[in-house]
């Protein structure tokens, strides 16, 4: 048991926080028979009124002992007021968590097992610094910045499971649900279930077949396979992306995203400013090259116009089809986006074949 008064779980990832924290509490309550030794408060709030009543009713179930003098757990989960939000900028928020220090430094861990998890956190705040110093603390870094713990959480899954998983086919994924930990954990165990556990590959064209693009990512399988600059797969997803979608314009503006930041890299990895190692980009190169060439982006915000607001993992497995096309290419790529844009104002009953046309125009 920790000498620490309480115990404080917190990260930017709402999955890996709580999975971390329900870990913790069924660990502490695994010998307690009596329900009501076991509660857990929801600590999400939209205002300051909120933060009040979940906090009152965290306090009261702090402060109320078992009744049989056994040892009691008590969970504040999914906390979202200590983040640099409207509602945890508020002074009422503020003055709120100010007082529980109070609370926090005087609990008894022996009589009550006291569990936080706060996700996201702000950590330029005192209350944070205090409760670094006074908590059991964990941070959980991760996120979708953080591929490669992503990657092996993946692996985790499907070594559960018994199956395997290429490495293509765990950059897919990633980029695929957007670097979302939870949607990532419940689409490798979909493909897992699919491919069975008696040694079954997921492979990245598994993966493409089976899961969805989420979120605000680009990732596309008519896109990435037109990347891996392979015309058979890329006319067969044109057909599966048809087969749902009438409309050309999203895909062909993925196209030009993509292609946008494959030209800034082939750039820059023609001028030796970074290069590509066994494990993608150095983030320490790309740091070093904003710092060279960063002026001349100017104040673009637009991911696809400025190479170094993207994160390493993502420019390398871009950097993998940069490499193997030449900078000429890329701006004919471009050029034949736009040509293919023009065409579907011409002829707009015609879409697919015209993304047919761009494909084997371009990667004949």
């Amino acid at each position: 048991m920790s000498s620490k008064p309480f115990t404080f779980i917190c990260g930017e990832d709402d999955y890996l926080v709580s999975e971390k924290g329900r870990a913790w509490f069924a660990q502490q309550t695994k010998d307690i028979e009596d329900d009501l030794s076991k509660e857990t408060i929801d600590g999400r709030a939209g205002n300051v009124a909120e933060v009040e009543d979940a906090l009152n009713r965290f306090t009261s179930a702090v402060q109320t002992l078992d009744m049989f003098g056994g040892r009691k757990v008590v969970w504040l989960k999914d906390v979202n007021f200590m983040a640099n939000s409207q509602t945890g900028n508020a002074q009422g928020t503020l003055d709120l968590i100010e007082n529980l220090k109070d609370l926090l430094g005087t609990i008894d861990p022996s009589a009550v097992g006291v569990l936080i998890t706060a996700h996201p956190i702000y950590k330029v705040r005192s209350f944070y610094k205090w409760v670094k110093a006074n908590a059991d603390f964990t941070l959980i870094e991760g996120g979708k910045d953080s591929a490669a713990g992503l990657a092996v959480i993946i692996q985790e899954e499907c070594d559960k499971a018994g199956a395997s998983i290429t490495r293509d086919a765990v950059q897919l994924l990633i980029g695929k649900v957007n670097g979302n930990t939870r949607l990532i954990v419940e689409e490798t165990r979909k493909l897992v279930t699919f491919v069975g556990t008696d040694g079954g590959e997921i492979t990245d064209r598994l993966v493409a077949d089976l899961v969805p693009n989420f979120g605000d990512a680009d990732f596309f399988e008519a896109a990435d396979a037109f990347y891996s600059l392979k015309l058979d797969w890329t006319l067969e997803a044109l057909k599966r992306h048809f087969f749902t979608n009438s409309e050309s314009r999203p895909l062909l503006g993925s196209l030009q995203k993509r292609n946008r930041l494959l030209i800034q890299l082939r750039v820059l990895m023609d001028a030796g400013a970074i290069r590509l190692g066994g494990r993608g980009i150095a983030k320490s190169d790309l740091e070093a090259a904003a710092r060279t060439y960063g002026h001349h982006f100017g104040d673009a915000e637009d991911k696809s116009l400025n190479v170094f607001l993207q994160n390493p993992w993502y420019l390398g497995r871009l950097a993998q089809t940069a490499a193997k096309v030449p900078l000429k290419k890329l701006v004919d790529f471009q050029l034949s986006f736009t040509e293919a844009f023009e065409a579907i104002i011409e002829r707009p009953n015609d879409q697919e074949e015209v993304c047919r046309e761009l494909a084997v125009k371009c990667l004949s």
